[in-house]
């Protein structure tokens, strides 16, 4: 059978919400179900405001501007993420500092954050891997101690925990995905959470291009006029329709997705044990929220050809990330060598499973099937 690597879930309900955003003909950004959205976010994870994006991207990139990154400014961030992590503040002129991740969890290694700390340093970005978290207590203390921004990468952290707080609730900004590959999925779109009210007016104005447009809406002000820098990163309402059946549905999604998370690790571990591959490392702090399942191979060698076997028998498994600080622009702008062990080891041996809220008993078991026939 041939296994897709992911597909969307759908409630039933994102057609008719759709429906009644195009019958108001208020299609653009910040209307009703863009509001609805706001208030179930801001509940829900109990921030101080949150604001929908066109993407995660845009909401680091806001991230990026509210800091006002200059030329030269640093921010510690791990190699082993998306572009996008970087790529906000690199746009500012950033330089980023890459830190190494934990061998357990792929999480930036709390432990060798404070020894990449220098003058120019103006943030530590937190990202939250496979939805399971950082160790923030720690990285936290670490920003508090040497007056430090934190800005949480959530992408693949809606509906995951840390000592029971949410992701993207602890630093002083958080970013939440909801790409066609995500949990809660809107087929592009993303989230800002404010957990710091200094930022709550001023991300207003950056989103709204610069302009002063919500405050004019709202009758705050009697000319609407451009205020500040910024762009246009909000997120149509007709999308918005869409998504907000997803998050009203985030209980039941998110338990179909740890029931088929749960099946693979049961499944596999006999496998693991046995032919000494690795399954994801959960912490007992860290309620997850299956965002992915990955094994980590004992050689780079044999995840390429597990890889190209599980492909030629139609079960689309990937490879993740290639680190960062490896890739032409990663070195052309950060050109100190940074010692990154585990990064380089880990990343060339991790493959990532078909993984979505609608997949089969019977496609689970097919996959680890064909991972019992590789081995044998």
């Amino acid at each position: 059978m041939s296994i897709p690597f992911n597909f969307p879930y759908y409630t039933g309900r994102e057609f008719e919400s759709m429906q009644t955003a195009m019958a108001t003909g208020q299609l653009q950004g910040d209307c009703g179900f863009t509001k609805k959205c706001h208030s179930l976010l801001e509940s829900r994870y109990n921030c101080k405001k949150a604001l929908l994006t066109h993407s995660c991207t845009g909401a680091l990139e806001m991230s990026a501007i509210l800091l006002d990154i200059k030329p030269g400014d640093e921010f510690i961030v791990p190699s082993y993420t998306f572009v996008s992590t970087a790529n906000a503040f690199v746009l500012r002129g950033g330089v980023p500092v890459w830190c190494d991740i934990r061998p357990d969890t792929l999480n930036i290694d709390e432990t060798k954050i404070e020894a990449l700390i220098t003058p120019k340093t103006r943030a530590i970005v937190p990202v939250h891997y496979a939805g399971v978290a950082c160790e923030m207590d720690t990285i936290l203390n670490i920003a508090e101690k040497h007056k430090l921004f934190v800005v949480e990468d959530a992408a693949q952290g809606v509906e995951a925990f840390y000592k029971n707080k949410p992701l993207g609730t602890l630093g002083h900004f958080g970013c939440y995905s909801f790409h066609n590959t995500k949990n809660y999925s809107c087929g592009e779109g993303g989230a800002l959470l404010l957990n710091d009210e200094r930022f709550i007016e001023r991300a207003s104005v950056v989103r709204e291009k610069g302009t002063n447009r919500s405050s004019f809406l709202a009758g705050q002000v009697d000319k609407y006029t451009w205020v500040d820098i910024g762009s246009s990163f909000l997120l149509s309402d007709l999308t918005a329709a869409f998504l907000l059946s997803q998050l009203e549905e985030a209980e039941v999604i998110n338990r179909k997705r740890l029931a088929v998370w749960n099946r693979y690790y049961e499944l596999l571990m006999p496998l693991a044990e046995k032919y000494e591959f690795r399954l994801p490392i959960v912490p007992s702090e860290c309620r997850h929220n299956a965002h992915m399942f990955y094994i980590v191979l004992p050689t780079a060698q044999q995840r390429s050809e597990l890889l190209k076997y599980l492909n030629s028998v139609d079960i689309m498994a990937t490879f993740h990330y290639i680190p960062l600080h490896s890739a032409p622009m990663g070195r052309k702008i950060q050109p100190t060598k940074f010692s990154l062990p585990v990064t380089d080891d880990l990343s060339a041996r991790l493959i990532r499973l078909p993984m979505y809220a609608g997949l089969a008993e019977g496609q689970i078991s097919e996959v680890v099937l064909q991972i019992k026939h590789f081995f044998e």
